[in-house]
């Protein structure tokens, strides 16, 4: 009887898998052939404003009149018909961007997430010399829907950082309004660039995620605290608003803890923050600094992975890393401190709020007057709830 509820629910599986395969593969197809056609539209028109000298005003006429002839045919508005010929002046050296099967396309999905690159960081993070091949571009482009495309236009202009997006919008889905606050963030600048001994403590493959993952500086300007703060307020503000404290960590951290209590040889010890990164399956604990970083923090560090990877580990798991968030660091010394360490840590910056250019602090309350018009100070007894 077990047997046969064992073969059903396998029977049930695959039927499940099969049904999301389908209806992967065609709304990948939908997207290509629209991206497609936009791309060819933008041809057109921009051949014939070419050829013949007509300026922008044809694009208002034709769109009033596709409107027209056209009735139930939506996305030819005046500035999507712009975007179309932008578009083309983009890619125009693509042409198979028109070309690509959704057979072709289905070779980068899998069941369970929108593009194996999920699967594979050496794929995820193609290479420059990669992305100068033209059917590699190609694919990528119709992988990526034409809203976040329209956005990567207009607030994107290096092609190559653009490219750098799209691999993000496909491996963390990142929604419209996500990358509109990511690029305002300039997250490209900051991802894999933190201080890290990943690459003697992790196999190659691990490492290649671990690096990938974590940024320097994050940004936590969704977050609002006093000029002088604790550790703890700090922590409790992150946890109020772990959503986007998720967000702006990336892709694939699930929140186990914080204050999470692990007893060593008879003495207890509580973890800031814990996680469990889902991709690289592995616990990632995170120390959180007001200040400046030292060198002790490192071994201390080194002391909770440790604890981690005894405690709560399973035998499948890769290794626990670690995260040191700091108000500042000095690099050399952060290097030093982790150069013969054994256990996988970063030592990365945050920033509370966004810095004013200098032209325009003069002209604007200081942070001290704002905090003391709206805020009032935490007493001794809420800091520790």
């Amino acid at each position: 009887m077990n047997n046969e509820i064992e073969i059903y629910k396998g029977l049930l599986t695959s039927i499940k898998n099969r049904v999301r395969q389908g209806q992967l593969k065609v709304n990948l197809a939908a997207n290509a052939e629209m991206l497609a056609a936009y791309w060819d539209i933008g041809r057109m028109i921009h051949l014939q404003q070419q050829q013949k000298g007509w300026g922008k005003g044809v694009i208002p006429k034709l769109a009033v009149d596709l409107k027209n002839e056209l009735a139930e045919v939506k996305g030819f508005s005046v500035r999507n018909i712009q975007m179309m010929v932008q578009f083309f002046n983009e890619y125009k050296e693509l042409i198979s961007i028109g070309k690509l099967s959704a057979a072709e396309l289905e070779n980068d999905t899998n069941t369970q997430q929108p593009v194996a690159y999920l699967d594979n960081p050496a794929i995820a993070q193609l290479t420059v010399a990669q992305l100068r091949d033209n059917e590699n571009q190609a694919k990528l482009i119709v992988l990526v829907g034409w809203t976040q495309h329209t956005i990567l236009l207009q607030k994107v202009k290096d092609l190559s950082v653009r490219y750098w997006y799209m691999q993000q919008i496909l491996e963390q889905g990142w929604s419209r309004d996500t990358l509109v606050a990511q690029i305002k963030s300039r997250i490209h600048e900051r991802q894999g660039t933190l201080v890290h001994n990943f690459d003697d403590t992790l196999t190659n493959a691990h490492s290649l995620w671990a690096k990938q993952t974590f940024k320097d500086p994050y940004v936590f300007d969704f977050i609002t605290l006093a000029t002088e703060f604790s550790e703890r307020e700090l922590e409790l503000e992150l946890v109020k608003h772990v959503e986007k404290f998720l967000l702006e960590l990336g892709a694939g951290f699930a929140f186990v803890g914080r204050q999470y209590k692990l007893e060593v040889s008879g003495k207890d010890f509580q973890l800031d923050l814990l996680f469990y990164h889902l991709k690289m399956r592995c616990f990632v604990v995170i120390d959180l600094k007001k200040g400046d970083f030292i060198p002790e923090y490192a071994g201390k560090m080194n002391f909770y992975c440790s604890a981690v990877d005894d405690l709560l580990k399973h035998e499948t798991d890769k290794p626990t890393i670690g995260l040191i968030l700091c108000k500042g660091k000095d690099k050399i010394f952060a290097e030093y401190a982790l150069r013969d360490l054994n256990k996988p840590i970063g030592v990365s910056e945050y920033e509370l709020t966004q810095m004013l250019p200098d032209d325009l602090k003069s002209s604007l309350p200081s942070i001290e007057d704002i905090e003391k018009e709206f805020f009032e100070p935490c007493s001794s007894s809420e800091s520790k709830n």
